[in-house]
């Protein structure tokens, strides 16, 4: 395992030995039955367990909104994370638990936006938004411009993922610009989603455009994936920036 990290990383020692220094997990599919993260609340209480031991301290779980797919309310996101409130309690888990929403932008979104109902938002108003990895939607901008006229800061969700940017860098930067905060997804430092991801993951970091770190958690799987991350030089790098989780 050693000797694949270092093929993967470099030569270079363990940089972390944990991933405390970020403290809050602000992006991830945990609460149970909402999406296709957790299938159960016993498979809640596991992943809870592993991001406990990676070390995190605060968990803002993010259950995806989609119009056509995940047509979660914030009255069910709530009840859920009670849910598993009351079931880390009964299982002596020390785990603070809040909950937001990813959501997906579609015309349901834009109807949410233009109707002003209740969207569900983390720390200072913080809104994750994600949206087709392939197409740039045509209203993006638009879109953008309406979260932040309705008083929502806009998180943009992994964009190191979205591969309609890949070869156009400076419009995704530009997003930045605009006023967009940026969510990088851990385990793309791994490769574990693409190349293409990781090059532009190290890319966003090494140009200070990273504002929070997620894991993205849906299963076990992306557990084991964060285990290398540990030993990416880029994650180091992500900890020296300004990042936002500490905060939340």
């Amino acid at each position: 395992m050693i000797k694949f990290l270092q093929d993967l990383f470099g030569s270079s020692p363990v940089q972390q030995e944990s991933l405390g220094a970020i403290g809050v997990d602000m992006h991830s599919h945990v609460l149970p039955g909402l999406d296709d993260g957790a299938d159960s609340p016993e498979r809640s209480l596991e992943l809870i367990t592993a991001l406990k031991a990676m070390g995190y301290r605060k968990l803002i779980m993010t259950p995806h909104v989609m119009s056509d797919f995940y047509r979660n309310t914030p009255e069910g996101i709530r009840a859920r994370l009670q849910l598993l409130q009351e079931a880390i309690l009964e299982a002596g888990i020390e785990m603070e638990l809040g909950c937001a929403a990813e959501y997906y932008l579609d015309e349901g979104l834009l109807d949410k936006l233009e109707k002003g109902e209740e969207l569900l938002t983390f720390g200072d108003n913080y809104l994750l938004f994600e949206t087709s990895f392939l197409n740039e939607p045509m209203n993006l901008r638009e879109a953008i411009f309406q979260m932040q006229a309705n008083g929502y800061q806009p998180v943009l969700a992994h964009p190191e993922r979205y591969t309609y940017f890949y070869g156009k860098y400076e419009e995704l930067a530009g997003l930045h610009d605009l006023g967009v905060l940026f969510q990088l997804n851990l385990n793309s430092l791994t490769g574990y989603y693409s190349p293409g991801a990781r090059e532009v993951a190290e890319r966003l970091i090494d140009e200070g455009l990273v504002d929070f770190l997620g894991s993205d958690t849906h299963s076990l799987r992306h557990i084991e994936s964060l285990k290398k991350v540990l030993y990416s030089k880029h994650l180091t790098k992500a900890l020296a920036l300004p990042i936002r989780n500490s905060q939340l």
